[in-house]
């Protein structure tokens, strides 16, 4: 027998909804063939079968939410012994939170076999799933215990979902006393230590109130808001607006954000911008001016390297990034996403407006590939397109800084003793204030606005 089980895809990503099942149970199936599409927060992915038999069982139906390692079909594909999707095809006894006993923790193998996972039109949705070992040796998610000065520390025994779920959660595995067969660590030890973290933190936290602050200000995240049922419609929250939530409380709790704000002059990149345009549909492109925004921002960086950071908290070390890699808010019917051009430094104008166009369209779609949501050093968020002129964007963790960009609307402005009409810009600058200080952040800023006031030298420098 084969368990096809939702594995571990990467990029944060740990739980799903299951969108279309395109099989039925007593069905043949060839290895290859498409088995059922699953909506994650940020890609639909369709999950083909990686062997060849016919469907006993299918444990889940549409619109059930699964997380990784959930076993989502049984395939009979006339072998003995069960094996899963989770394990390279290799016979192995299978495991379960109610097994009554469990196998040691294997030895590292070799690096594993990639499978493609293909969208319904053929085209790539989330590149690969990696096939790893159901059971693996502890990664260091978590410092090591030590048992005493000349012992090195315990092994623990985990299943990759139980490890996974710590390493989100911020849980010590270490720490955690297993309550599974022989010890074995379980999702349900990982959820028991991190509510007590939650509970400890939150004791910690109203014990640090001066007696002068009202405790009532503070509001656990558990705490029930209690309202008249029959005056408002509950909403359920979609996965991709839940990792936004968690997302924002993450950059806002951990990030000590400060703002600068400031005004360009771009009437000469609205005069250039619109002389370049037929050039640019003649190679069906659409040129916008957030390509603008981008090569000032990545100039910027390179002249203000410490916005293009991240803060090792752990070893107390400022990463200075080497790659220019700069992210761009979408807003989708969904939510937001915010697609990453990578290595802008080394592409013109028209490649940064192409790309731009892209990925956009991809957000949107919700086929953009895992890769291109992640790697970003910094992000633009241009909140001018709906008509807003000022904001106070979030920082998307663990980058330093995001530029918000507003609506570009004409002004009087005085120049030389005069009053005229100009095209204005208003920008703010969001950064981290733990690695960057005010006046770093305030002559960035006003690079960006001379780069953007003077259009011809985004493509002189």
């Amino acid at each position: 027998m084969f368990h096809v089980k939702f594995a571990d895809i990467g990029e944060g990503i740990h739980e799903g909804v299951l969108l279309k099942i395109l099989v039925q149970e007593n069905q043949k199936v060839k290895e290859g063939e498409d088995l059922f599409t699953l909506e994650t927060d940020k890609v639909n992915a369709e999950i083909p079968s990686p062997t060849e038999g016919t469907v006993k069982s299918i444990r889940f139906k549409v619109g059930d939410k699964v997380n990784v390692g959930d076993v989502i079909i049984i395939i009979d594909d006339g072998k003995e012994g069960v094996r899963s999707n989770m394990e390279g095809g290799e016979f192995i006894q299978e495991e379960s939170e109610a097994s009554p006993e469990a196998p040691p923790e294997a030895p590292p193998k070799a690096p594993p076999e990639m499978k493609p996972v293909v969208e319904a039109g053929g085209a790539s949705v989330v590149g690969q799933i990696e096939v790893s070992s159901d059971l693996i040796a502890s990664s260091g998610e978590g410092r090591m215990q030590e048992v005493t000065q000349n012992q090195s520390a315990k092994k623990i025994l985990a299943t990759p979902v139980a490890r996974k779920m710590a390493k989100d959660l911020g849980v010590d595995i270490q720490t955690v006393i297993g309550t599974g067969p022989q010890g074995r660590v379980m999702k349900a030890d990982i959820k028991a230590a991190a509510d007590h973290l939650e509970t400890s933190a939150a004791n910690n936290l109203k014990t640090s109130i001066p007696d002068h602050v009202s405790t009532h200000t503070i509001q656990t995240p558990s705490a029930p808001i209690q309202v008249d049922e029959d005056r408002v419609q509950r909403v359920p929250m979609t996965m991709l607006r839940k990792t936004i939530a968690q997302n924002m409380t993450l950059s806002k709790y951990t990030i000590p954000h400060t703002l600068v704000m400031d005004e360009a002059d771009v009437s000469d990149l609205v005069t250039f911008k619109s002389e370049t345009k037929a050039l640019a549909l003649t190679q069906e492109i659409k040129l916008t001016y957030l390509a603008f925004f981008i090569k000032a921002v990545v100039l910027g960086l390179k002249k203000y390297p410490y916005l293009n950071a991240s803060l090792d908290s752990e070893r107390d070390e400022i990463l200075l990034r080497k790659d220019f890699n700069i992210g761009i808010a979408v807003d989708t019917p969904d939510g937001l996403l915010v697609p990453v051009i990578k290595n802008a430094d080394h592409m013109s104008l028209f490649e940064i407006a192409k790309k731009i166009e892209e990925l956009t369209q991809k957000a949107r779609e919700k086929t953009i590939a895992l890769g291109d949501l992640s790697g970003g050093t910094f992000t633009i968020t241009n909140y001018g397109a709906v008509g807003a002129s000022f904001g106070a964007p979030i920082i998307k963790y663990p980058e330093a800084g995001i530029l918000g960009v507003g609506a570009i609307v004409k002004k009087p402005v005085v120049v030389e003793d005069e009053i005229v009409v100009r095209s204005i810009l208003p920008l703010s600058l969001s950064f981290d204030h733990r690695i960057i200080d005010g006046a770093n952040a305030g002559r960035f800023l006003a690079y960006v606005k001379e780069l953007l006031s003077n259009p011809k030298l985004l493509i002189l420098l």
